[in-house]
């Protein structure tokens, strides 16, 4: 439980209102605000749309555009990533 305590804590922790966190553990992001989760739902349901409509080819162009904007607009969005594995590292900077 103290895992998903620290997650909850580390995400609210977000002055500069990024969409998007470094994980907590590992390298990437997560979801921080609404925007953020809006925008991955969306991304996720994109994906489902492009799958059950599409060819396989046309998917598969279509899904790594999707992918591609998505990317970058977490990019755009979100914390610079880096490795980071637990909260002793999200504090250094």
């Amino acid at each position: 439980m103290s895992f998903i305590k620290d997650q909850i804590e580390y995400l609210k922790d977000n002055p500069e209102g990024y969409w998007f966190k470094r994980k907590l553990y590992g390298w990437g992001w997560t979801p921080a605000t609404k925007e953020g989760w809006f925008l991955f739902t969306f991304y996720i349901f994109s994906i489902v749309i492009i799958v059950v409509r599409g060819t396989e080819v046309r998917a598969l162009v279509e899904g790594l555009v999707v992918t591609i904007l998505f990317l970058f607009i977490v990019y755009l969005k979100g914390e610079p990533a880096r490795w980071q594995w637990g909260k002793k590292d999200a504090d250094e900077d």
